[in-house]
Parts: C-alpha cells; sequence; structure tokens
C-alpha cells in the first residue's frame, strides 16, 4: 500500500491488532508494515517511531471504556461499573499493562477517563485532592488485577516461541505447585476440597469483591471527620 493511502488512523488501529496477538515484543514496523500490505518505511510518514506508537495505540483503547452518569446517591456502584470497564479494558488488550512499565501514556482516551473519575467522585464528595487520591488508588487496584492476565498472555508466547505447548508446559508447573502446597495445611485443605480449582485460579467475583471492599472503607474515610495519617490523626 502506499504511503499517501495511509493514514495514521488506520495504522493505530493495525498496531493494536498486532499488539493484542502478539504483544510488546511482537511489535515492529516490518510486522506492521506486511500487516498494512506496505513498506515499513511508509509507516515513518505517520507516526515517529515504535515507542510514539505503542502511545497513540495505548490512548485509542482508553476510549472503549464506557463513562457512567456520576451520581452521588449511587457512586460506589458507579465506581465499580466503571472500573470493572477498565479492567475488561485491559483484558483484551493485556499488552497495555505490560506497557506501563516502560511507557507514560497521555491524550485524549486517557484525559477523558481520568476527569470522569475525578467527577465521579468529587460528585460523591470528596475534595479534589482526596478524588485524585481515591481515582488513584482504585486505578492502582485494577491494574494490579489484570497483571495476572497480562503475565499470563506473555508467558505463553515465549514458550510457543521457545517450541513449548503452553497448555502442557504450564499444566506440569501446576502439579509441582500443587505438591508444594501439600506441606501447607490451609493450601493441602483447599486442594482435597471437592470443589477445588486450579492452584493458581481466583476465586470468582475477586475483583468486583475487593473494589466493593476498597470503596466502603474509602466512603468510611469520607465520613469520618478525623483521618490518620502515617499514624496520626
Amino acid at each position: 500500500m502506499p504511503r499517501n493511502t495511509l493514514t495514521r488512523n488506520q495504522i493505530v488501529r493495525t498496531a493494536v491488532e498486532l499488539l493484542d496477538e502478539e504483544g510488546m515484543e511482537g511489535l515492529n514496523m516490518r510486522s506492521l508494515g506486511k500487516r498494512l500490505d506496505s513498506a515499513a518505511t511508509a509507516v515513518y510518514w505517520h507516526v515517529k517511531n515504535k515507542d510514539d506508537l505503542v502511545l497513540l495505540a495505548g490512548d485509542l483503547v482508553w476510549h472503549e471504556i464506557e463513562l457512567p452518569e456520576p451520581d452521588a446517591a449511587d457512586w460506589r456502584c458507579a465506581a465499580v461499573s466503571l472500573a470493572v470497564d477498565l479492567n475488561a479494558m485491559f483484558e483484551r488488550h493485556p499488552w497495555l499493562v505490560q506497557a506501563f512499565g516502560s511507557h507514560l501514556f497521555y491524550g485524549r482516551g486517557k484525559a477523558r477517563y481520568d476527569d470522569h473519575c475525578i467527577a465521579l467522585y468529587e460528585q460523591a464528595g470528596f475534595a479534589p485532592a482526596d478524588a485524585d487520591q481515591v481515582a488513584a488508588a482504585v486505578f492502582t487496584y485494577v491494574l494490579g488485577n489484570a497483571l495476572g492476565t497480562a503475565a499470563m498472555g506473555s508467558l505463553n508466547r515465549r514458550l510457543r516461541r521457545d517450541g513449548h505447548d503452553p497448555q502442557e508446559f504450564i499444566g506440569a508447573t501446576m502439579t509441582k505447585a500443587a505438591e508444594v502446597a501439600q506441606e501447607f495445611p490451609r493450601l493441602r485443605a483447599r486442594l482435597t476440597q471437592p470443589a477445588a480449582t486450579d492452584y493458581a485460579a481466583a476465586p470468582a467475583q475477586t475483583l468486583e469483591r475487593g473494589l466493593r471492599a476498597l470503596l466502603a472503607g474509602l466512603q468510611a474515610q469520607l465520613l469520618t471527620p478525623g483521618r490518620c495519617t502515617n499514624g496520626r490523626e
């Protein structure tokens, strides 16, 4: 495809597709150019470099998040909905979780999300500085929750590149982990229960339960006149 028929939007959307399939380690201008049926050099007419492309791709996917209307009467439900949708976006694009370790993301998509979060918490009654901290706490919690999915995807790709069967390799590792767990009473009890799940699996509804607990604690802080900071009121 000649460079004058390419658009930045087309390049960025194709980069998202490539990142979804191959992760950060699979993104390069040659692979992207092949998907676009264009020379890799043509891409540079629209983006500066790979880092610039990752930032553009990252900001694009932030637009996928639904933004519930702020509601002071039920702000916690709105906050849970917003956080769950953020987590779903991370699960669709696990490379974005990886990229947080090497990129500082900004842009209209992320700004739209950040502004809405602050509005939601301010509507709930938090002062602006406190709303910033609440938004950061919830975001960090969701990012941490999404890390497992991103890490597993990266591990699967690495195992395939090294010639391993990911399912077989991970299954064998989990069997060894279960053997180690037998030495510890609470882990052993859970592994021997009739409805025992995979050793590394998180219980159902872990994200939502943790979010509700976090938000309940933040609401209690909002309603409490005195707050403890570094061990002092």
